[in-house]
């Protein structure tokens, strides 16, 4: 295996930024020091005037793959992540078939193990109908990252909304459960009194509004609490559900934390003018104050990490009426330099980008060895370059589907190289296939 010595990074890691040399072996961070002086055989980069960061973690993806890889598949969309930045993701379960049974969770792992640039880790899947099979996850905690749970509208069979199940579910699970929290009866009657109505794009964060998300999330937090269960609310969307966190306590002493995604960062109900349903996601993107409370809240720690939910979707699946129009949106690749352009505005410290998208996860999934610049640790890095823009373009996108609601825009920033394990998986603009990902293990 290739062995790398990175010169004169400035490496960004455990809340402080600082001048130094990195040496990866076997797959490994070797050393952190001043000055390494090498006498084997390395490759050497000269990182003067970049930034090295731990590879950022993402904890939702939806990569398609069984049974949707018409839109997207783990092999396409894992070179989209690394091209990114991102080098480890955990996937959601609502494939095709749903992974409702540890079988099918298993078939998973297995596909990503022949095809996967970036590491990997696929979460349960919930049904009303699964609990005891969804418990054996107990069984597994080391090698499956959580349990996932729709709480509000989903595809399929996975709206869970049998409080039996869900009780049950809470009082047992030894694991992290990850919920997606929107209230289907508040989403139903917000569409029944539209009736006669012909729906647009605006009409989507009138329909999935602000109490459709704060009754569910509230009604998780309640059964959390009850039960002292481990949750972490995904994609949070507005101000109101805030008020349910907490940063008055360490991360590490948490058992309720929660997520913001990169487009309810960027985007606002204003952009539906713009780009349509290309932006129409669950939870949907709201109005400008509630993007405004989620920034003051990721800077003073009641949101604990970012992530994307990448859901990439065929932009012909992406065309009218809104009943048509499928949720979701494709980000992977642009996440860490969506959020390097706020860092250059001023809106977020870089070491608070690093600790949200890197350390908070590994943290909170108990990642083994992972998220952190640490010697010993496996080398999943990333250098950034602030000084040179990316520009979003069709050629450029290395989505399956082809296409980004960012198209147009300009990054201030650009990915340099990713390390996976040690193994220089891109490299100013180039992929390197020739080792694959390796499936996350954790420390419970």
């Amino acid at each position: 295996m290739q062995n790398y010595l990175i010169k004169n990074a400035s490496i960004v890691n455990e809340g402080r930024t600082f001048s130094s040399d990195l040496l990866i072996k076997n797959g490994r961070i070797e050393k952190i020091a001043p000055q390494i002086n090498c006498t084997e055989a390395v490759v050497e980069i000269n990182a003067e005037g970049l930034h090295l960061l731990p590879g950022a973690i993402d904890d939702q993806v939806h990569f398609r793959e069984p049974g949707l890889t018409h839109k997207a598949n783990i092999f396409t969309e894992s070179r989209a992540a690394v091209a990114g930045g991102i080098t480890s993701f955990m996937e959601m379960p609502n494939t095709v078939p749903n992974a409702l049974t540890h079988e099918l969770l298993e078939d998973k792992y297995q596909i990503a193990a022949q095809s996967s640039l970036a590491n990997y880790s696929f979460f349960m899947g919930t049904s009303n109908s699964n609990a005891d099979e969804v418990l054996k996850t107990n069984d597994r905690k080391k090698d499956v990252c959580g349990i996932k749970i729709f709480m509000g509208a989903s595809t399929g069979n996975m709206l869970v909304d049998n409080y039996l199940t869900l009780d049950k579910i809470f009082r047992e699970a030894e694991v992290l459960i990850a919920t997606h929290c929107e209230d289907e009866k508040v989403i139903k009657r917000n569409l029944d009194a539209l009736q006669g109505v012909e729906l647009t794009p605006q009409h989507h964060p009138v329909i999935r509004d602000v109490e459709a998300c704060f009754e569910s999330s509230f009604s998780a937090i309640q059964l959390a609490k009850k039960h002292n269960t481990r949750l972490h609310i995904l994609h949070i969307s507005t101000a109101r559900e805030l008020q349910l966190f907490t940063n008055m306590l360490p991360l590490s002493e948490k058992r309720i934390t929660s997520e913001v995604c990169v487009h309810h960062l960027h985007f606002t109900a204003d952009d539906y003018d713009r780009l349509g349903y290309q932006i129409k996601c669950n939870p949907a993107i709201k109005s400008a104050d509630n993007k405004a409370a989620l920034w003051e809240a990721l800077n003073d720690d009641r949101l604990d990490v970012i992530a994307t939910d990448h859901a990439p979707h065929l932009l012909s699946e992406k065309e009218p009426p809104y009943a048509h129009a499928h949720a979701g949106l494709p980000l992977v690749q642009h996440s860490v330099l969506m959020m390097m352009k706020y860092v250059q505005e001023g809106h977020i410290s870089i070491e608070k980008v690093v600790q949200k998208m890197s350390h908070n996860l590994a943290d909170m999934f108990s990642i083994d060895q992972r998220g952190y610049i640490r010697e010993g640790y496996h080398a999943d890095l990333v250098l950034v370059n602030l000084q040179q823009s990316t520009t979003v373009t069709k050629e450029n996108i290395l989505y399956k589907c082809g296409w980004s609601p960012l198209e147009g825009e300009t990054l201030p920033a650009s990915i340099s190289h990713t390390f996976v394990n040690g193994h220089l998986a891109y490299a100013n603009a180039e992929l390197n296939a020739s080792q694959l990902g390796m499936r996350l293990r954790f420390n419970r």
